[in-house]
């Protein structure tokens, strides 16, 4: 996924701050991998590109991104991964015999955010939620 089709410093700068080098590098690094990357991938690919930023900045910062709903976080197969976030929230199916990991549409969860809404007056912020279970491979219920 990449994050240059989106403006982030505009949407930073909407919320009162700004885009510094160092967030810059991360968002970049975040976008290097494939849709999820571990904590310890992103301060790889960052401190590569700058030794000066330390593992403490790069928790601060992407905690900082995902108030500011720039990056998601879920936990998949253990490791606690980020992306960067979309204009459309999306889920994941995660298999927890292979570890296979299929999106979800947020189409999905529709209904169950709105029976929340009007049965628990609970307004739901499922922004990038986790279901595990069995994909069709590893025996899933195919029907």
């Amino acid at each position: 996924m990449t994050h240059h089709l989106l403006d982030y410093a505009t949407r930073i700068r909407e919320q009162g701050f700004r885009l510094t080098p160092q967030r810059q590098l991360i968002l970049d690094a975040i976008c290097e991998g494939d849709q999820h990357v571990t904590f310890e991938e992103i301060c790889r690919r960052v401190q590569a590109k700058s030794s000066a930023i330390n593992q403490a900045t790069v928790y601060r910062t992407l905690e900082f991104l995902s108030k500011l709903h720039l990056v998601t976080t879920a936990e998949i197969s253990g490791d606690k991964v980020y992306e960067i976030a979309t204009e459309t929230p999306h889920h994941h199916l995660v298999c927890r015999s292979c570890g296979a990991v299929e999106s979800l549409a947020d189409s999905f969860l529709s209904e169950l955010s709105a029976r929340l809404r009007q049965e628990y007056h609970f307004k739901t912020e499922l922004s990038h939620l986790v279901i595990t279970g069995v994909c069709a491979k590893c025996g899933g219920d195919n029907g």
